[in-house]
């Protein structure tokens, strides 16, 4: 991983694993704990309940594939162009599979 020091604001243009995983990991933790929540309150009718618990665990499942991706060094390149996928876009959405472009193509 290399850094421009020549400029304050620079990045490096990969997360470590050790990053990622932490990254992964409070995502991870924080949808976990929405959808305690969402079982918990019982706000709302069935059907929005159901529609929630639905999509958290998706991303649930979508983290679970990017810690397989960082597993096996797949993590961090698109699925759709396989470019490396910026680190800011990881940084944002740490379990995103596609590059901006191509997360619109499929959209």
């Amino acid at each position: 991983m290399s850094l421009d020091t020549s400029r304050p604001e620079a990045r490096p243009e990969r997360l470590t694993a050790h990053e990622t995983r932490q990254r992964l990991e409070h995502e991870r933790n924080s949808r976990l704990t929405q959808l305690r929540a969402i079982g918990e309150t019982g706000q709302g009718t069935e059907e929005v309940m159901s529609a929630q618990r639905d999509t958290l665990e998706r991303v649930l499942k979508e983290i679970e594939a990017a810690f397989t991706r960082v597993e096996d060094g797949s993590y961090g390149v698109c699925l759709g162009c396989s470019m490396t996928i910026p680190v800011e876009r990881l940084e944002i959405l740490p379990h995103t599979r596609f590059c901006v472009p191509c997360q619109r193509a499929t959209a």
